[in-house]
């Protein structure tokens, strides 16, 4: 009995811990989209360490190539501003290209793993990708 009572507790307080987190301010917006890598506005992909913008998500989205076979993609609505007030999306720094600016807010982002270098409680809002082993890679949430 005084087993199944903790039991009860810990999985009550466990419960209420899990709702407490905070919903991701980037809105989630559904995306599908397909980009041919060997055309010439995303060439910069058929490269390990090559980023390029593609239309989709709330501000944008940015795809960088990490490995031969390993591309990740997150959108340009920068988590440090939720309304999303600021005309410019997210960049890549000059300085760093692995890192992604936000000249609103003061914010930095890693463009290798999306997560919040400086002035955000969150990192950024990541889409799947699915590549073809060719030339198709499939960007969607």
């Amino acid at each position: 009995m005084k087993l199944r009572i903790i039991l009860w507790t810990f999985l009550f307080f466990a419960f209420l811990g899990c709702r407490k987190s905070k919903n991701h301010p980037v809105p989630s917006v559904a995306t599908d989209v397909t980009i041919d890598i060997n055309l010439p506005s995303y060439n910069a992909l058929t490269g390990v360490g090559g980023w390029a913008y593609v239309t989709g998500g709330s501000k944008g989205i940015i795809v960088y190539r990490r490995a031969d076979a390993d591309f990740i993609a997150f959108d340009r609505h920068s988590p440090a501003d939720p309304n999303g007030s600021c005309s410019q999306p997210l960049y890549p720094s000059q300085d760093n290209f692995l890192q992604l600016i936000d000249s609103c807010n003061n914010a930095v982002f890693s463009l290798y793993d999306g997560s919040p270098i400086k002035n955000s409680d969150f990192g950024l809002r990541q889409f799947q990708t699915a590549w073809n082993g060719s030339n198709l890679l499939r960007i969607f949430n």
